[in-house]
């Protein structure tokens, strides 16, 4: 059974960072694309950023680019998002998906597996 766990979320003022961590049981990340999403009440679930594992190539979205850092530590089969300068639009609850079917990273349909999410509070 494939399980995607996240956790490192919490409430942290806007300036601060945070460490996210997707750790898989009963799934390898190895030649897969895993991604982070987030959601937040009455809007659409969006890509935040996304590695191949066994590629080291990562994906931005915009709004995050230069702020967010995605990285990967195989060993543990567990893939990190550090978000640094937070905002509070960054607020939000964060997804770990993987399983990826391509051919957008950035599109929740693409993916077959994800994570129950870890919420993000960032006060103004």
């Amino acid at each position: 059974q494939v399980q995607l766990v996240e956790s490192g979320g919490g409430l942290v003022q806007a300036g601060g960072s945070l460490r996210l961590a997707c750790t898989a049981s009963g799934y390898s990340f190895s030649k897969d694309w895993v991604a982070w999403f987030r959601q937040t009440p009455g809007k659409e679930r969006e890509g935040v950023a996304s590695i191949g594992t066994d590629w080291f190539i990562t994906y931005y979205a915009d709004s995050v680019k230069g702020r967010f850092t995605i990285s990967q530590d195989n060993a543990n089969n567990t893939v990190y998002l550090q978000m640094n300068s937070l905002k509070p639009e960054d607020t939000g609850m964060y997804y770990c998906a993987a399983g990826y079917r391509g051919p957008r990273w950035s599109l929740r349909g693409n993916y077959d597996y994800w994570g129950q999410g870890t919420q993000v509070t960032v006060s103004a």
